[in-house]
């Protein structure tokens, strides 16, 4: 079956060409084709596509919806209600989908695949917020986000490892323009460090990640600031960007901290600290891990960031191979020589994993 996926992501929109077959292999062959696109290019793309049979989407938020389906009227109205949640993704995934109705008509199935599927089976504990219980009535809970890297970089982990995925526990590490955690137990995740949206949880490339909610309260308050106004600082101003000074990309500062420049060695101080702090989290959810797994831009390729993270829990038997931790080109084990917790690197392949849950989608409705 030959699928066409884009991914939209809070920084890009990547588009991959794949032959799908009936038992397609978890780890990620080539693509027919793979690259960035721009979003008002969708309708050429198509037409280079040549005939296709599905087109799968990456859709951050899926509200109510947390399987993979078939787009319909009633899922787009979910994906646009549900678009102040993921302002950075929803929207640009519903104007993606629109396009390719307007280029091919409605007869191209079309699958959404949600990012908060892996983690809709959280335990109520780790996904319930401890305000109110009416929170919890009127649906606002932990979603928890990069559910497609998340669990196709444990599938992965447990097939480099040579074990079965239901007898590891993991900590997944999604570290990119967004970034986010999970705990793995079992195959199943079962804790996040991203919530309702996808702001909570680890410092990013422009967003802050998790802050004191008094500070907002303190603003609003004091500083005539409004929701608008916030959602701005604190999706597009802060995290690493709004420490260094510089882009939010982590080469950028990497290189100005490695001249002596103070915000960029700060904001990279901060970003390790605070991955450190989560990673803790998780490995506390996860009831201790038999491997971590670092994946997207900053996880597969910032050496420095792994081993920075990775040698505070020494003491829990994580060691980095400094020879071996440079960036990899294929999935690889970084560990130390007789460390009692692996550290792996994986490349996330999110376009691949969509390909394969729209194969599945069809096939069953066929």
């Amino acid at each position: 079956m030959r699928t066409l996926v884009f991914n939209a992501g809070s920084s890009s929109l990547k588009a991959a060409l794949y032959e799908v077959g009936a038992g397609a292999p978890l780890k990620a062959p080539e693509a027919v084709w793979r690259e960035n696109v721009e979003q008002e290019a969708v309708g050429e793309l198509l037409e280079r596509a040549g005939p296709v049979d599905c087109v799968g989407h990456r859709v951050v938020q899926g509200g109510r919806f947390l399987r993979p389906v078939v787009v319909t009227d009633e899922v787009k109205r979910e994906i646009r209600r549900t678009a102040e949640l993921a302002p950075e993704h929803n929207r640009t995934e519903l104007q993606t989908i629109e396009a390719v109705e307007s280029r091919s008509g409605s007869g191209l199935p079309q699958v959404a695949v949600f990012d908060t599927e892996f983690h809709s089976a959280m335990p109520k504990y780790a996904a319930a917020y401890p305000g109110p219980y009416s929170w919890w009535e009127q649906g606002i809970r932990r979603f928890g986000f990069h559910g497609i890297s998340h669990e196709y970089v444990a599938g992965r982990a447990a097939e480099l490892l040579g074990r079965r995925i239901e007898e590891l526990r993991l900590v997944t590490c999604h570290l990119g323009g967004g970034s986010s955690l999970a705990a793995v137990r079992q195959g199943r995740s079962v804790d996040t460090t991203m919530g309702f949206t996808p702001l909570e949880g680890l410092m990013m490339g422009t967003r802050s990640g998790s802050v004191d909610p008094g500070i907002l309260i303190h603003l609003m308050r004091n500083c005539g600031y409004g929701a608008e106004e916030l959602d701005r600082i604190l999706n597009k101003e802060s995290g690493v960007a709004g420490i260094s000074g510089l882009a939010g990309n982590m080469r950028t500062v990497e290189a100005a901290r490695a001249e002596g420049d103070s915000r960029a060695q700060l904001a990279w101080d901060m970003y390790v600290h605070r991955l450190a702090r989560e990673l803790g989290g998780m490995l506390a959810s996860a009831g201790g891990a038999d491997a971590i797994v670092f994946t997207g831009g900053i996880g597969e390729n910032a050496a420095a960031v792994r081993a920075g993270a990775c040698e505070r829990f020494r003491f829990a038997g994580v060691a980095i191979d400094a020879e071996r931790n440079d960036s990899a080109k294929d999935d690889a084990d970084v560990s130390a020589d007789g460390a009692a917790v692996r550290v792996l690197v994986v490349r996330t392949r999110e376009e691949w994993a969509i390909a394969r849950k729209c194969h599945a989608i069809i096939a069953a409705g066929a």
